[in-house]
């Protein structure tokens, strides 16, 4: 073999061994990992502490929202379902679900939303309105410490698949998928920030980048538009089948909301 076979050789080799070192897993199990271990110290005690956490301010006004009567039947959320508290603990958890009524994919904002329409004869709220966040950031908190329980069964099968295709689908002008980042790549650096799993356990979340709070379709929307992709619309089909694919992915763990990040 001569000197130019060998270097050549001993190149492909070391590529390969580079990239298998930086190319893993999705992380499943006890290997996956909340973005909340990835936060600064200060950032972590902003979440953890209801007095310094900037969405609980979306708490509060969803607490008042579930209170107050809406619609041409003049009936609250706490008509139907009473204490919150009880009512809500762990509902949060289960979503994406399909619905019982033609059977759509709703996320936790989609199901306030088809309540407000179906039992109290309201106009939807629309999508990221500080209403809609308000009251699912409160349902959700009904939620806290509760495991994800999002299953893949036969009436959700094709929609998880095709949420699943869609995270390791390649897309925009730079041509990369949610999983080469969020399931090869977690912790390695983007940008010179590390990149997170993508586990949607804290929404809707308040960001210190919007200064507000939102929900995953918003992050998702913003991820599309840094691979320089057209974001798919609030409420499309694609961004729930994502979601629910993120929250079967996450099952098992902890929700958090309401979560604070960068």
């Amino acid at each position: 073999m001569t000197v130019a076979a060998k270097v050549f050789v001993c190149w492909v080799v070391c590529s390969v061994l580079v990239l298998g070192a930086l190319v893993k897993a999705d992380p499943v199990g006890d290997d996956r990992q909340s973005s909340y271990e990835l936060m600064s110290t200060d950032t972590k005690a902003m979440q953890d502490d209801p007095l310094l956490n900037p969405a609980n301010f979306a708490v509060l006004d969803g607490q008042a929202l579930w209170q107050e009567a809406a619609g041409h039947k003049n009936r609250s959320c706490a008509s139907c379902h009473g204490d919150a508290a009880v009512s809500m603990k762990g509902v949060a958890a289960s979503f994406p679900k399909l619905s019982s009524a033609g059977r759509p994919l709703l996320n936790l904002g989609g199901r306030i939303n088809q309540c407000r329409t179906d039992h109290q004869g309201a106009v939807p709220l629309a999508p990221e309105s500080k209403p809609l966040l308000s009251l699912s950031a409160f349902v959700a908190t009904q939620s806290k410490g509760m495991p994800i329980t999002v299953v893949r069964d036969a009436s959700n099968a094709p929609r998880l698949d095709a949420g699943e295709r869609l995270f390791n689908q390649r897309l925009g002008q730079l041509n990369l998928s949610c999983a080469q980042c969020h399931a090869e790549r977690p912790g390695q650096k983007l940008a010179g920030n590390l990149i997170p799993q993508a586990h949607p356990t804290a929404y809707p979340i308040y960001r210190l980048e919007w200064q507000s709070v939102g929900s995953l379709e918003r992050r998702l929307r913003n991820c599309l538009t840094g691979v320089r992709a057209e974001p798919y619309a609030f409420g499309s089909n694609e961004l729930l089948e994502l979601e629910l694919f993120l929250a079967w992915r996450a099952r098992g763990m902890p929700l958090e909301s309401p979560g604070v990040r960068p």
